[in-house]
C-alpha cells in the first residue's frame, strides 16, 4: 500500500504524467465505448434470436392473415409460417444465382411462383440446389408436385434488385418480387415470399435442400458479443496498469527507498518459491 501510494503521489505531483493519465483516461473511455457497443450488439442479437425462435415454432395461419394485401409485409413476421393452397407454375421457375447452403456449398435456391385460388401467385422459395459437376448450372431441379399443393412456408422479405447485376434466362441475381410479378404477368405478392417448409402431397422425385431458421448476426452469437465487451473493459485496465508501472520503474530508477524496499521484497518471495540449486540437482539425477 506504501508503494501505491508513492506511485498516486507521483502522478499528481508531477507534471510529466499528466498528460499520459490524460491518454490512458482517454484510451479507457474509447475502450468503454466500445465494450457498450458490444452489450448493446449482444442485447440486439439475443432479442433477434428469441423473435426467430418465437416465429418459427408458432403455429401456421393462413396467408392473409398475416399478409391482408399483396405489398404487406413487417420485420416481425420473418420466419412465421403460413398455409397456401393452389398449383406450381414450374414454367415461370427461376434459379436465383450465388446462393450457399449452411455447409458453404455454392448453388440456386429454387423460386418457383404458386397459383393460389382467387388466381393472385405468391412466390415460393423450395430451397436450395448445388451447381453442376461440370457447369455452372444445376445438374437437374427436383419437380414440384403437381395439380392442387397444399403448402406450409415461412415468410421472408422481399430483396429487391441488386444495381449493376444481370442473369441468364432462367435465373435472376435476388429475390426481387417485382422482377417476378414482372415476369408472371399476374397479381403477385411483392411484400414476402415463403421459404417452402412441408407440401402435400409430397414432391415425387425429392425436394431442392430446404431452407431452414438461421441465428440473427451469422457467425457471431451472444456468447462471442460477452467476450469482447469484456476484453474492452480489461483493455481499458491494462492502460491504467500499463501507466502505473511506468511510474513505479521511473520511481525505481530515481532510488525512490520505498519502491527499492518494495521491489527487494518481491525478489525475496520469488526466490523463495523457486527450486534450490541441489533440489533441481536431484530431480535431475532421479531422472537419470
Amino acid at each position: 500500500m506504501e508503494q501505491l501510494g508513492r506511485i498516486l503521489r507521483a502522478l499528481v505531483s508531477d507534471g510529466r504524467w499528466h498528460r499520459y493519465l490524460a491518454l490512458a483516461i482517454a484510451f479507457a473511455v474509447g475502450c468503454g465505448l466500445l465494450s457498450w457497443w458490444q452489450f448493446s450488439r449482444r442485447a440486439d442479437t439475443a432479442e433477434a434470436n428469441a423473435l426467430i425462435t418465437a416465429n418459427a415454432s408458432a403455429a401456421p395461419v393462413p396467408l392473409e392473415r398475416l399478409l391482408p394485401s399483396r405489398s404487406a409485409y413487417r420485420p416481425d413476421l420473418q420466419w412465421r409460417t403460413v398455409e397456401v393452397e393452389g398449383e406450381y407454375l414450374v414454367d415461370r421457375q427461376l434459379l436465383v444465382r450465388n446462393r450457399v447452403n449452411p455447409d458453404g456449398n455454392p448453388g440456386f435456391e429454387v423460386l418457383t411462383p404458386f397459383r393460389l385460388a382467387d388466381g393472385s401467385v405468391f412466390v415460393l422459395d423450395r430451397g436450395w440446389v448445388s451447381i453442376g459437376r461440370k457447369q455452372d448450372r444445376p445438374d437437374s431441379v427436383p419437380a414440384p408436385p403437381s395439380g392442387t399443393v397444399a403448402v406450409e412456408a415461412r415468410l421472408q422479405s422481399d430483396e429487391g434488385p441488386l444495381a449493376g447485376r444481370t442473369a441468364p434466362t432462367g435465373e435472376i441475381p435476388s429475390i426481387d418480387l417485382k422482377a417476378v410479378a414482372a415476369d408472371v404477368g399476374a397479381p403477385t405478392f411483392t411484400g414476402a415470399y415463403g421459404q417452402v417448409r412441408s407440401e402435400s402431397p409430397a414432391a415425387p422425385a425429392g425436394t431442392p435442400e430446404r431452407i431452414e431458421p438461421q441465428s440473427a448476426d451469422t457467425g457471431v452469437d451472444e456468447g462471442t458479443h460477452l467476450s469482447y465487451a469484456i476484453q474492452w473493459i480489461l483493455f481499458a485496465l491494462l492502460g491504467f496498469g500499463a501507466l502505473g508501472w511506468s511510474i513505479r520503474r521511473d520511481l525505481l530508477d530515481a532510488g525512490d527507498e520505498v519502491v527499492i524496499a518494495a521491489e527487494e521484497r518481491a525478489v525475496a518471495r520469488r526466490a523463495k518459491r523457486a527450486p534450490s540449486d541441489e533440489a533441481v540437482e536431484d530431480e535431475l539425477t532421479d531422472v537419470r
